[in-house]
Formats: structure tokens, sequence, C-alpha cells
């Protein structure tokens, strides 16, 4: 007698997009058991009939769950409950923001948080002087909104006994006054300098963050990410085991891809810990819940502190060059052969490579690691590639690099064209986040957001991806024509692509039977709109391994989500 399945609930009348044909198509799907069982559009009217639950599409456009290929979830959701200046504009609205924070959290001892734009300040330096202004009192310090860069008072810097005559580190610099005093931001390595005294967030902040930060991704239809910095690092608290708790109690929804931090200072004796890491989170978790199978290597800075490692020089503000071609935090030849090492221990390298001679360092690296190891299924890949040259671009395809775009930032906008790109030599310009070029050679694509330093939206940085102009600018599109995404591709990149380097492609990123049922319901079929109205969309429903996870009707609060946090007790154990 052969077997009728059961679905537990199907979703019709509306558009679906598998990611295995070129466009949508109208049509239904069913799924049971947390999994997509049938998309046949017969079968699906067939077990509609006897389905627990129908969903009406109602013309809506269903697609697999976006995954964040870069991002920092424990640390956004720990802004979120501190000192948020993301919302601010102004460097006013900043102090103002400071200052009633700090007057409604008095029993704070240091007042700490992140968000602010470099955009708002004069060179996009701000000073302790402003800050005193307005808490003279208490430390105060503040990383901006790329997380490369902070503002700190005069009290942090007395804490930290920094001053005129504390030197730059070799891994950043601080801005100074005339005599030589730190004027009140730090970039880069000179952030560490106050790690010493400032206090980190308790484990329990942690993982309250976490939840925050769940709550928030998963309503833009985000069903899986991939963590750029596990562990502890730049004064974070260690966020492993924030991680595995949320894992073995249930409250991790989604499903992560961790990569380690390594460490600048610790050099080869790092492997080991990272390995046994690795190992243990794998015999305590489901490998498609919690993986901590990748390492972060940072290779250089950004550019608008002129960190980025460039191959050439940085401009003066009357555009003659200087002699700074940025920092790169390794030297490449030992970064080679750590790159080396990693991918023979079968770990996934995922490079911050954002100026042209940091993505030159990190291809060198992966060219040495597979003339030495032979091919590996390891699936490294770079991050941002603000530039990259036509040369390198080229390379990624036959070296099996993945290309991470943070599609969102390809565009013209106040932080790129005042403090970028008039101290780039030559064409940069056409060289910049060249996604369509890279797609051209045959090299993977994989998407995400790197929130909290810009929106988790999926949808908005799709927009850009194919118009090369944020939604509902006035600008002119970023670079030449080619560097444009279809849709397709820009899509394709945050859903099957970025499953593709989380190891998850055997079971989610596209939406076959047998599959995951991690969905997305958009509101409207983005491949009828016109390219400008993209961004426009918004996701109204997410799903994952067959459960609700967010309905746009009953609304998301992330704070209320910390808030249900298990509470820990002074051992790390549930009060």
């Amino acid at each position: 007698m052969t077997h009728t399945p059961q679905a537990d609930v199907v979703f019709e009348n509306g558009w679906i997009y598998t990611g295995t044909e070129a466009r949508p198509r109208r049509g239904a799907l069913a799924i049971a058991d947390g999994r997509i069982l049938s998309t046949d559009p017969d079968e699906v009217a067939r077990l509609a009939e006897t389905a627990a639950e129908r969903i009406d599409l109602a013309g809506r456009l269903l697609i697999p769950g976006f995954q964040d290929a870069h991002v920092h979830p424990v640390s956004a959701g720990i802004e979120l409950l501190s000192c948020n200046l993301t919302e601010c504009d102004t460097a006013d609205d900043a102090l103002a923001t400071i200052a009633a924070y700090a007057e409604a959290h008095p029993e704070l001892d240091w007042i700490l948080g992140a968000g602010w734009s470099m955009d708002s300040f004069p060179g996009g330096t701000p000073t302790r002087r402003m800050l005193d202004a307005v808490v003279p009192d208490r430390p105060v310090f503040l990383e901006n909104r790329d997380h490369h860069g902070a503002w700190f008072n005069t009290r942090a810097a007395e804490l930290a006994g920094i001053d005129a005559n504390t030197p730059d580190p070799a891994d950043g610099r601080f801005e100074r006054e005339t005599d030589g005093t730190p004027a009140g931001t730090a970039h880069e390595g000179a952030m560490g300098l106050f790690d010493r005294v400032r206090p980190r967030a308790t484990q329990q902040k942690a993982y309250a963050g976490l939840l925050a930060a769940q709550e928030h991704l998963v309503s833009f239809g985000i069903t899986a990410w991939q963590d750029a910095a596990v562990g502890e690092f730049m004064g974070s608290p260690d966020t492993v085991p924030v991680y595995r708790r949320a894992a073995a109690d249930g409250t991790l929804k989604v499903r992560v891809r961790g990569a380690q931090w390594w460490n600048r200072e610790d050099g080869d004796a790092q492997l080991e810990p990272i390995l046994a890491r690795r190992d243990e989170a794998a015999a305590e978790c489901d490998p498609d819940r919690l993986s901590l199978g990748s390492v972060k290597v940072m290779v250089d800075g950004v550019a608008e502190n002129f960190t980025a490692a460039m191959h050439d020089c940085y401009l003066d503000h009357h555009g003659r060059a200087t002699d700074n071609r940025g920092i790169s935090f390794f030297d490449a030849r030992q970064m080679a052969d750590f790159v080396t090492a990693l991918d023979r221990e079968g770990v996934q390298v995922h490079f911050h490579a954002l100026g042209d001679r940091a993505v030159t360092d990190a291809l060198d690296a992966l060219d040495q690691a597979l003339s030495t190891n032979g091919p590996t299924d390891n699936r490294h890949h770079l991050a941002h590639l603000q530039v990259v040259r036509s040369e390198d671009v080229a390379r990624f395809a036959p070296l099996g690099a993945t290309a991470n775009m943070q599609a969102l930032w390809a565009c013209h906008e106040d932080q790129l064209d005042e403090l970028t790109l008039p101290f780039l030599a030559g064409d940069a310009e056409a060289h910049h986040y060249p996604f369509g070029e890279l797609a051209a050679t045959g090299a993977a694509l994989a998407a995400g957001s790197d929130w909290p330093v810009s929106s988790p939206d999926p949808i908005a940085a799709i927009h850009v991806a194919v118009n090369r102009v944020a939604p509902g600018a006035q600008r002119p599109p970023l670079g030449p024509e080619h560097q444009k995404l279809a849709l397709a591709q820009a899509l394709d990149a945050y859903t099957q692509g970025t499953a593709r380097i989380n190891h998850l492609d055997h079971a989610t990123g596209r939406l076959v039977p047998g599959y995951y049922a991690d969905l997305a319901i958009v509101d409207r079929n983005l491949f009828e709109l016109p390219a400008e109205q993209i961004g426009g969309a918004v996701v109204d429903e997410t799903w994952i391994g067959g459960e609700r996870v967010y309905s746009r009707a009953e609304g998301s609060d992330p704070i209320a989500a910390a808030q249900r946090a298990p509470q820990l007790d002074a051992t790390g154990a549930e009060a």
C-alpha cells in the first residue's frame, strides 16, 4: 500500500523562486517535518487538501531564506543594549544621544557603545573635548560604525595612561593635537590600548545581545549567517560559549558558521586551540545548526582612515601622493604560511581584504595553499573587496576563492565621496566593488552585510548590487555599467552563494524537496519590479526548519528578545 505524505504547511497562490530556475514561476510549495516536501504544482494541490495549515501567498514571492556571509550579531546585539548611535545623522544628534544615555544610566562606571558615522565629523575624526562637554566625569569609549576607530574622552585616556608621550602602535594610530596629545579618535590597533581598563560585556549581556540580534536579523528574512569573528578579539567577550549555550538550550534558531578570530600577536600557537574549539563544537552541536570551521584573518584596515592596504599611495588634501599605502596587519609571507596550515587542517579562511594590496596578499596566500596542499573543499572567501585590480579579479575563479560582497556599500554616499575617493590614486572608482567583473570571470559570489557597520537588509543590498545606487538616492551609479549584477545573480549570492561557503548547500539555499524549509516571503515579486524599485520590497515572513520565526504583521522587538534571555549567575549557570 502506497503511503500518502501529509503536509504540515502549504504555501499557494504565489510566485516561487527555487534558485534552480532563471526566474520565479507561479506555483506552490509544501513542507513537512521541517523540510520541503514538494514544489510540484499538481502534487502540492493534492497535499493542500489535508495540510494542517494553508498560507495564501496572494501573489507574493517565496524565496530561499537569506544567508548573511559576513555579520557580527553578538556585538551588534550588545550595541542595541548600549549607547547606540546608529540612528544619529549629525554630530549634534550623537552628542545629545550620549548625554541622554549617560543621564539615564548613572550606575555605569563607563559609557560604552558604538555606531557614530565618520561623515558626521570634519575629517571623520571627532574630538575628546566634544565628549568632555557632555560627559566630563566618567570615561567614554564609543566605536564608530565600521568598528575600525573609536571616540574617547579625556577621562578614558587618563585611565588608560594615554598622553602625548604614548607612541602609536604598529597596527594603528591616534589623531593628535598640536602638542601631540591624542585628540579623541583612535584608529585600528590604537583602540586596543584601552582594553586593559574598559570593561568587557558580561557573558549574560553577550547572550542577551545574541537573542536581540537574532530577532532583528530574522525580520529581514535571514535564516543563516557566518559570524565574521567569534572568540575573544578587540576587547570583546568570548562569543563561542554564547553560541554553544544558545545551541544547547534551543534559543539559537538560525544556522551559524563561526569564523574564529586569528589574533595577529599569537602566531602559530593559536592553531591548536582553534582546531580544538572546532572539534568540540562539532562533537556537541548539529553542524547544520552551529559550526566553528572557519577562521577570520583581518588583512588590513579601512580606506576612510587610510589603513586599507593599497598598491598606490594615498593622496593628501591637495591631491599629492603621500608615503602612506595603508597597514598590512600580517607579513605577506607569514600569512601565506599560516593560511597554508589552516587549509591543510580543513579550515576555511575568511579574509577581511579591503584594499587592493590586501586582496593581492590574500590571493597569494591561497595560491601557496593550493600549490602546497592541492585542491580542497574549504571554500575560502574574501570579504569587502572595496578596490581590486583587474589582474587579481581574474585570479578568484582559478584559486577557488569566493568573493564575499557587502553590496550595500557599492554606491555613492557621503563617507565614500568625501573621505575616500578624493584620496585614492588613478581610476579607483572603476575598480570599486567590482562585482560584475568578478561574476564575468566565473568567480563564486556570496553576500553579507557586515552589520552593525551597515544595515542587515538583504533587499537593500540587492538593490544596490543591481543599480549601484542606494534605494531612494538621487546620485549617479558608482563605477562603470559592467560592475552591476543581474537580480538573479545578487539574489543567488545572498541565498545559495552564502549557503555554499557556510557548507550548508547540501540542505539550504534553494527550494528543492528534502532541503530544510528555510524560507522568506517577500511582499512582492522582485523580478516584476523596475530595477529602481527593488529596495521598496519588504519581508513579510521568515521560516526556519518549517517554523515561522517572524511575521511582519506581528512585528519584531529585539530588546524584548534580549530581556527574555535566561539570567545567569556569577558562575555562568542559569539563575
